[in-house]
């Protein structure tokens, strides 16, 4: 999933809570309420990207310099100001919805307050966390950033104006990264010059920008037509193009020459504090790197095994590795034509699972969902993803789907596993029910937390024998192969962090234990060099999901319902996963 809310140079979601409910001490419910509130509006204007995202349309004409001592100076201020405030509550006081809130916002203040220590900011976006290519999604009219009035369009051209104040900070904390060796990864460098290079164009029409010129409403006057193309080509042309260019050739010109030929955040002065710090984040637990690797050996050995099984059972002669080879090269495994067949595909996944999908889930979205081609400008770096649909149901759920070449379109790649967890029911049902939730508090609509929502994601990958899938014991495969692509995360991830593995060798880690091309793996092991730890949270997340669910199968006996089961999984939203587990738990234990 694309985290729609996890930008780089933007810093973490802000989530806040409006308490409903009743409780014994209702001016402490009230006051706490109001305090929560009052957080969760500050946090959006602070964060107006992310207001964006979620469908609040108040802040879109904003675009903070969110690299500036300034305003990280003003997040500090805000962080230590509300966690001040909310010592001020008794928790045993509170309602039995405020107290999750109360440990959820605890948790993430306390996190947001220690990874301060750490100079994010110089490290100001990367080739697959960029806000120049979020930038780029938004100004393409396809995604969150609405153009369906003249006000749509004021706001998205003071967006853009402020986009070259960003890019000058983002050169600053770069070459201030480089004067003291927090810098990013050659490897990853040259893959982010193309991307700036690509939107370097020689007239405005042929930006990714204009096209929301190309798409006014028919509604609109023919002067409001007229000055909205005038005011867009002179921002593309002296705004967009140059700072784009600036961005490429800074990168290309300078920092390549300063970019380290390490892979690891470990190399780095204080990485390695860093990458703990990072690892308790995105898993929200108290793990530490070494223990999350020996979990991820324990899990690459027990799939190996049950890979080797499907191996046996489809009578192929030969190694385990030579299997993956087959499965990547027979051409009938790339059955496709063009883009459509391969959509296509993904819908009839989607079709033959309803009947069971109904006995699982008696809660279903009501937001829309849709199936689409990743756009050609970012295809190249992307994986399949998911982009959430607004609350209000306006804007639809939306499954990605990176196609380069669609007759090398592999379908043992994991088709039925990657629609369950991108589309349905993960990432899709997960999120859209929490947000179409108006009963729970905002943080718990709108926030996220990785472990939670990938675990759940991951979690859902599971489900495919249930659902009536993974009956092609080639499509099982695929499915063993996304199970064992989260297991090998768990082990390059922490070696590259922590234990010196270099880039070259985690690509052949992973080719070696899964059926990745070297241009896949190549991709993904990039990606945790420039985004660590935040692989770990699927397995994690997944592992505690499923612990949980045999606990109460084998605790509950005939009263444990699997529909009752994700229905408490799912209605609380997003939590860390220790407050996660003590509520389930609770919910057990009331079940008997």
């Amino acid at each position: 999933m694309k985290k729609t809310l996890l930008f780089a140079g933007c810093f973490a979601t802000i989530l806040a809570c409006k308490q409903k409910g009743t409780s014994n001490n209702v001016a402490e419910n009230k006051a706490f309420s109001a305090m929560c509130e009052n957080y969760y509006q500050d946090g959006l204007k602070m964060d107006p990207i992310s207001a964006t995202f979620i469908g609040d349309e108040r802040y879109n004409d904003l675009l903070p310099n969110d690299g500036s001592q300034e305003f990280i100076k003003k997040y500090k201020a805000y962080n230590e100001n509300y966690l001040d405030s909310l010592k001020k509550y008794d928790r045993k006081s509170l309602n039995h919805n405020d107290q999750l809130s109360f440990d959820v916002l605890k948790d993430k203040l306390d996190m947001n307050i220690e990874g301060l220590k750490y100079h994010s900011e110089y490290l100001p976006f990367n080739q697959m966390f960029a806000l120049p290519l979020t930038i780029g999604q938004l100004g393409s009219g396809t995604s969150a950033q609405p153009f369906k009035t003249v006000k749509n369009y004021e706001d998205w051209l003071k967006r853009m104006s402020a986009f070259s104040v960003w890019a000058d900070t983002a050169i600053g904390n770069f070459k201030k990264g480089a004067a003291v060796g927090i810098v990013l990864p050659k490897a990853l460098v040259v893959k982010m010059i193309p991307q700036m290079e690509s939107m370097v164009v020689t007239t405005p029409e042929k930006s990714l920008f204009y096209d929301p010129v190309k798409l006014m409403p028919a509604s609109f006057s023919a002067a409001e037509k007229q000055k909205i193309t005038s005011e867009y080509s002179n921002a593309i042309t002296n705004v967009i193009i140059p700072t784009y260019k600036k961005l490429g050739d800074y990168l290309k010109n300078e920092y390549l020459l300063k970019a380290r030929t390490t892979s690891g955040w470990s190399a780095m002065p204080g990485g390695a504090d860093w990458y703990a710090y990072l690892v308790r984040q995105q898993t929200t637990t108290n793990k530490t790197p070494e223990e999350v690797y020996q979990t991820g050996l324990k899990e690459v050995a027990r799939i190996k095994g049950i890979m080797n099984s499907v191996k046996n059972s489809v009578g192929f002669k030969g190694d385990l590795k030579a299997f993956f080879e087959y499965m990547k090269t027979d051409k009938k495994f790339m059955p496709y034509k063009n883009p459509k067949e391969i959509l296509d595909a993904f819908e009839n996944i989607h079709q033959r699972m309803i009947p069971n999908l109904k006995k699982m889930f008696d809660h279903v979205p009501k937001t829309p969902f849709e199936i689409r081609q990743t756009e050609a400008f970012r295809a190249a770096s992307a994986s399949a993803e998911y982009n959430q649909g607004s609350a209000d149901g306006k804007r639809p759920g939306i499954f990605y789907v990176p196609i380069l070449d669609a007759t090398k379109f592999n379908i043992t790649s994991g088709m039925e596993s990657l629609f369950l967890h991108e589309a349905i029911p993960g990432h899709h049902y997960q999120i859209s029910l929490t947000q179409e939730n108006t009963s729970l508090p905002n943080f718990r609509r709108f926030g996220m937390h990785n472990a939670y929502v990938e675990g759940w994601a991951l979690y859902c990958e599971s489900l495919g024998k249930e659902l009536g899938l993974y009956q092609d014991p080639y499509q099982y495969m695929g499915a063993l192969g996304d199970e064992m692509h989260r297991a090998v995360r768990l082990v390059v991830d922490v070696a590259i962090h922590t234990k010196n593995m270099t880039r070259e060798e985690a690509i052949k880690y992973m080719t070696d234990n899964e059926a990745i091309s070297t241009e896949g793996a190549t991709a993904e092991i990039e990606r945790y060099m420039g985004i660590p730890a935040q692989a770990l949270g699927y397995k994690t997340g997944a592992m505690k999901i499923r612990e949980l669910r045999t606990k109460y199968e084998k605790q509950l006996g005939a009263k444990f319902k699997l529909a009752e089961f994700h229905n408490e999984v799912l209605k609380d939203g997003s939590l860390p996963l220790s407050v996660f587990e003590t509520k389930m738990d609770n919910w057990a234990a009331s079940v008997i």
